[in-house]
């Protein structure tokens, strides 16, 4: 069960990084954007006028600034803006208070979200598809339970944590019901 937590954790800190690389719900003025990888091909200029309406409604705020922008910058926020307005109200509203929530923490927890979601991202798929699966049954056990594996794993040692934290080879993941 600690491992299920750990890998929980791991996934719950990916998914807030998530939404810290590109929150949907912020006004683009404050998304932050994680740079194009090296292997991409360069991003090309895109022009202020090729968005839609709506999306030069989401994105006001960079009009005037819009051409000195990187164009992996423009890029982002033109995809960002439209998955924004791709959202039913309940997902933005949901997408607003987790973007809060975000910037409410400290920068170095911020920098330890990112640094976590990076190290899921280069999950094999397999292993990507296990973390979340934990995580979903750890969301679906009673509030007490989760509370009491919490605080198991704040009482664990780093070492203890890591090896908790490792998959499980060779055994399948437990499939066994919330307690």
């Amino acid at each position: 069960m600690i491992r299920s937590l750990a890998i929980c954790a791991s996934l719950a800190l990916s998914v807030a990084t998530s939404f810290a690389q590109a929150p949907a719900s912020a006004p683009p003025a404050a998304v932050p954007v994680a740079p194009a990888p090296a292997t991409a091909p360069p991003a090309a200029p895109r022009a202020w006028e090729s968005l839609s309406p709506e999306q030069r409604q989401v994105l006001q705020n960079y009009q005037g600034k819009w051409n000195s922008l990187p164009p992996e910058r423009q890029q982002a926020l033109a995809k960002g803006s439209q998955r924004w307005l791709s959202m039913t109200p309940q997902q933005r509203a949901g997408a607003q208070q987790r973007f809060n929530q975000w910037r409410a923490m400290p920068p170095e927890q911020r920098q330890l979200l990112r640094q976590r979601y990076q190290e899921f991202k280069a999950l094999p798929p397999e292993r990507q598809r296990e973390v979340r699966e934990s995580f979903n049954r750890f969301r679906q056990m009673p509030p007490e339970r989760r509370q009491q594996l919490r605080q198991q794993w704040r009482q664990m040692t780093p070492e203890q944590r890591h090896r908790a934290a490792q998959p499980m080879h060779g055994a399948p993941p437990p499939h066994r019901p919330p307690r």
